[in-house]
Protein backbone atom coordinates (compact mmCIF):
# COMPACT_ATOMS: atom_id res chain seq x y z
CA UNK A 1 0.00 0.00 0.00
CA UNK A 2 1.33 3.43 -0.99
CA UNK A 3 1.69 6.24 1.53
CA UNK A 4 2.09 10.01 1.47
CA UNK A 5 4.34 11.24 4.30
CA UNK A 6 3.63 14.90 5.01
CA UNK A 7 7.05 16.36 5.77
CA UNK A 8 7.03 20.01 4.69
CA UNK A 9 6.04 21.77 7.91
CA UNK A 10 7.99 24.63 9.48
CA UNK A 11 8.19 23.11 12.96
CA UNK A 12 7.89 26.52 14.61
CA UNK A 13 7.09 25.11 18.05
CA UNK A 14 10.39 23.21 18.08
CA UNK A 15 12.57 26.27 17.54
CA UNK A 16 15.47 26.85 17.94
CA UNK A 17 16.15 23.20 17.00
CA UNK A 18 14.23 23.58 13.75
CA UNK A 19 16.14 26.70 12.81
CA UNK A 20 18.79 24.29 11.55
CA UNK A 21 16.93 20.98 10.99
CA UNK A 22 13.53 20.35 9.35
CA UNK A 23 11.05 18.78 11.72
CA UNK A 24 10.86 15.50 9.82
CA UNK A 25 14.61 15.01 10.34
CA UNK A 26 14.65 15.84 14.06
CA UNK A 27 16.65 13.06 15.76
CA UNK A 28 14.89 10.44 17.85
CA UNK A 29 17.52 8.54 19.81
CA UNK A 30 20.04 9.66 17.22
CA UNK A 31 18.02 8.78 14.12
CA UNK A 32 16.05 11.12 11.84
CA UNK A 33 12.32 10.79 12.44
CA UNK A 34 11.67 10.25 8.71
CA UNK A 35 14.15 7.36 8.73
CA UNK A 36 12.17 5.67 11.49
CA UNK A 37 8.95 6.08 9.51
CA UNK A 38 10.40 4.63 6.34
CA UNK A 39 11.95 1.69 8.14
CA UNK A 40 8.82 0.77 10.07
CA UNK A 41 6.54 1.05 7.07
CA UNK A 42 8.76 -0.86 4.67
CA UNK A 43 9.30 -3.66 7.17
CA UNK A 44 5.49 -3.92 7.40
CA UNK A 45 5.18 -4.22 3.63
CA UNK A 46 4.10 -0.66 2.78
CA UNK A 47 5.42 1.52 -0.03
CA UNK A 48 6.37 3.21 -2.23
CA UNK A 49 6.18 6.64 -0.63
CA UNK A 50 5.65 10.27 -1.58
CA UNK A 51 7.38 12.84 0.62
CA UNK A 52 6.53 16.52 0.20
CA UNK A 53 9.15 19.15 1.02
CA UNK A 54 9.28 22.89 1.55
CA UNK A 55 11.16 24.16 4.61
CA UNK A 56 14.88 23.28 4.47
CA UNK A 57 13.97 21.02 1.56
CA UNK A 58 17.59 20.49 0.57
CA UNK A 59 18.26 18.59 3.79
CA UNK A 60 15.28 16.29 3.21
CA UNK A 61 16.34 15.66 -0.38
CA UNK A 62 19.92 14.95 0.70
CA UNK A 63 18.70 12.49 3.33
CA UNK A 64 16.46 10.61 0.89
CA UNK A 65 19.03 10.47 -1.93
CA UNK A 66 21.69 9.09 0.43
CA UNK A 67 19.34 6.60 2.11
CA UNK A 68 18.54 3.00 1.24
CA UNK A 69 14.96 4.14 0.49
CA UNK A 70 15.84 6.43 -2.42
CA UNK A 71 14.35 4.08 -5.04
CA UNK A 72 10.96 3.91 -3.32
CA UNK A 73 10.57 7.58 -2.31
CA UNK A 74 9.19 10.22 -4.64
CA UNK A 75 10.04 13.77 -3.53
CA UNK A 76 7.63 16.61 -4.32
CA UNK A 77 8.79 20.15 -3.61
CA UNK A 78 6.13 22.75 -2.74
CA UNK A 79 7.33 26.33 -3.40
CA UNK A 80 4.27 27.44 -1.46
CA UNK A 81 2.85 25.14 1.20
CA UNK A 82 -0.32 23.47 -0.06
CA UNK A 83 -1.58 22.39 3.37
CA UNK A 84 -2.33 18.90 4.62
CA UNK A 85 -5.39 18.49 2.40
CA UNK A 86 -3.89 20.39 -0.51
CA UNK A 87 -0.86 18.12 -0.74
CA UNK A 88 -3.09 15.04 -0.71
CA UNK A 89 -5.45 16.40 -3.36
CA UNK A 90 -2.63 17.52 -5.64
CA UNK A 91 -1.03 14.07 -5.48
CA UNK A 92 -4.00 11.71 -5.65
CA UNK A 93 -2.62 10.19 -8.84
CA UNK A 94 0.28 8.83 -6.78
CA UNK A 95 -2.08 6.19 -5.35
CA UNK A 96 -2.86 4.82 -8.83
CA UNK A 97 -6.54 4.34 -7.93
CA UNK A 98 -5.68 2.09 -4.98
CA UNK A 99 -6.27 2.57 -1.21
CA UNK A 100 -3.45 4.35 0.61
CA UNK A 101 -2.13 6.01 3.73
CA UNK A 102 -1.83 9.70 4.61
CA UNK A 103 0.65 10.25 7.45
CA UNK A 104 1.83 13.35 9.27
CA UNK A 105 5.49 12.38 9.46
CA UNK A 106 6.19 14.77 12.33
CA UNK A 107 4.57 12.33 14.74
CA UNK A 108 6.41 9.49 16.48
CA UNK A 109 4.42 6.29 16.15
CA UNK A 110 5.30 2.72 16.97
CA UNK A 111 2.39 0.39 16.28
CA UNK A 112 1.32 -2.50 14.05
CA UNK A 113 0.18 -0.82 10.85
CA UNK A 114 -1.15 -4.08 9.46
CA UNK A 115 -3.66 -4.19 12.32
CA UNK A 116 -4.64 -0.66 11.40
CA UNK A 117 -5.31 -1.71 7.82
CA UNK A 118 -7.27 -4.78 8.94
CA UNK A 119 -9.48 -2.50 11.05
CA UNK A 120 -9.88 -0.14 8.09
CA UNK A 121 -10.91 -3.03 5.84
CA UNK A 122 -13.54 -4.08 8.41
CA UNK A 123 -14.92 -0.54 8.87
CA UNK A 124 -18.68 0.18 8.69
CA UNK A 125 -19.81 0.33 5.08
CA UNK A 126 -20.65 4.06 5.19
CA UNK A 127 -17.10 5.00 6.26
CA UNK A 128 -14.66 6.11 3.57
CA UNK A 129 -11.55 6.54 5.71
CA UNK A 130 -10.12 5.46 9.04
CA UNK A 131 -8.50 7.84 11.52
CA UNK A 132 -5.85 6.57 13.92
CA UNK A 133 -6.59 7.96 17.39
CA UNK A 134 -4.86 8.02 20.77
CA UNK A 135 -5.54 9.10 24.35
CA UNK A 136 -4.07 12.50 25.23
CA UNK A 137 -3.38 14.23 28.53
CA UNK A 138 -3.84 17.63 26.85
CA UNK A 139 -7.15 17.49 24.94
CA UNK A 140 -7.29 21.23 24.29
CA UNK A 141 -4.13 21.03 22.16
CA UNK A 142 -5.49 18.28 19.89
CA UNK A 143 -8.37 17.48 17.60
CA UNK A 144 -10.78 15.47 19.77
CA UNK A 145 -13.10 12.90 18.22
CA UNK A 146 -16.49 11.84 19.58
CA UNK A 147 -17.58 8.36 18.51
CA UNK A 148 -20.80 6.44 18.29
CA UNK A 149 -21.12 2.90 19.64
CA UNK A 150 -19.54 1.46 16.46
CA UNK A 151 -16.45 3.64 16.55
CA UNK A 152 -17.62 6.09 13.87
CA UNK A 153 -16.59 9.73 14.32
CA UNK A 154 -19.78 11.75 14.80
CA UNK A 155 -18.30 14.97 16.15
CA UNK A 156 -14.89 16.61 16.08
CA UNK A 157 -13.37 19.45 18.11
CA UNK A 158 -10.16 20.95 16.71
CA UNK A 159 -8.03 22.48 19.48
CA UNK A 160 -10.86 23.86 21.61
CA UNK A 161 -10.96 24.58 25.32
CA UNK A 162 -12.53 21.82 27.42
CA UNK A 163 -13.47 19.41 24.62
CA UNK A 164 -15.70 16.45 25.56
CA UNK A 165 -13.18 13.65 25.88
CA UNK A 166 -9.53 12.76 25.41
CA UNK A 167 -9.58 10.65 22.23
CA UNK A 168 -7.32 12.61 19.89
CA UNK A 169 -6.78 12.54 16.16
CA UNK A 170 -3.36 11.02 15.46
CA UNK A 171 -3.21 12.55 11.96
CA UNK A 172 -2.66 9.13 10.38
CA UNK A 173 -5.35 8.00 7.95
CA UNK A 174 -6.18 4.96 5.85
CA UNK A 175 -7.94 6.17 2.70
CA UNK A 176 -10.35 4.29 0.46
CA UNK A 177 -10.59 4.79 -3.28
CA UNK A 178 -14.10 6.08 -2.71
CA UNK A 179 -12.77 8.81 -0.42
CA UNK A 180 -10.24 9.87 -3.02
CA UNK A 181 -13.03 10.28 -5.54
CA UNK A 182 -14.94 12.43 -3.06
CA UNK A 183 -11.87 14.64 -2.66
CA UNK A 184 -11.57 15.05 -6.43
CA UNK A 185 -15.22 15.97 -6.81
CA UNK A 186 -16.01 17.99 -3.70
CA UNK A 187 -12.83 19.37 -2.10
CA UNK A 188 -10.69 20.61 -4.96
CA UNK A 189 -9.74 23.88 -3.24
CA UNK A 190 -9.27 22.54 0.31
CA UNK A 191 -5.98 23.10 2.11
CA UNK A 192 -6.36 21.89 5.72
CA UNK A 193 -7.46 18.32 6.42
CA UNK A 194 -8.56 18.81 10.04
CA UNK A 195 -10.66 21.94 9.56
CA UNK A 196 -11.99 21.51 6.01
CA UNK A 197 -12.25 17.77 5.36
CA UNK A 198 -13.02 16.09 8.67
CA UNK A 199 -16.03 18.30 9.62
CA UNK A 200 -17.65 17.52 6.26
CA UNK A 201 -17.06 13.77 6.61
CA UNK A 202 -18.56 13.24 10.07
CA UNK A 203 -20.46 9.98 10.13
CA UNK A 204 -18.20 8.60 7.40
CA UNK A 205 -14.92 8.29 9.35
CA UNK A 206 -14.01 5.16 11.29
CA UNK A 207 -11.74 5.42 14.34
CA UNK A 208 -8.93 3.05 15.28
CA UNK A 209 -7.37 3.63 18.70
CA UNK A 210 -3.65 2.99 18.51
CA UNK A 211 -2.36 0.03 20.51
CA UNK A 212 1.21 1.33 20.66
CA UNK A 213 2.91 4.70 20.97
CA UNK A 214 1.74 7.83 19.15
CA UNK A 215 3.16 11.21 20.15
CA UNK A 216 3.18 14.58 18.42
CA UNK A 217 6.78 15.72 18.89
CA UNK A 218 5.81 19.32 18.15
CA UNK A 219 7.26 20.77 21.35
CA UNK A 220 10.68 20.45 23.01
CA UNK A 221 9.00 18.78 25.99
CA UNK A 222 7.33 16.14 23.80
CA UNK A 223 10.55 15.49 21.92
CA UNK A 224 12.43 15.08 25.18
CA UNK A 225 9.81 12.63 26.47
CA UNK A 226 10.26 10.46 23.40
CA UNK A 227 14.04 10.51 23.58
CA UNK A 228 14.04 9.79 27.31
CA UNK A 229 11.15 7.37 27.57
CA UNK A 230 10.96 5.35 24.37
CA UNK A 231 13.61 3.43 22.50
CA UNK A 232 13.30 2.36 18.89
CA UNK A 233 11.67 -1.05 19.07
Amino acid sequence: MRAILLSAGLGTRLRPLTNEVPKCLVPINGRPLLDIWLEKLTLSGFGPFLVNTHYLSGQVEEYVVSSSYRDIVQLVYEPVLLGTAGTLIHNLNFFEEQPGLLIHADNYCITDFNKFILAHNARPKECFLTMMTFRTEKPSTCGIAELDERGVVVNFHEKKDNPPGDLANGAIYALSVGFMKILQNEFVGASDFSTEIIPMMLGNIFSYEVDGVLIDIGTPEALASVNEGFGIS
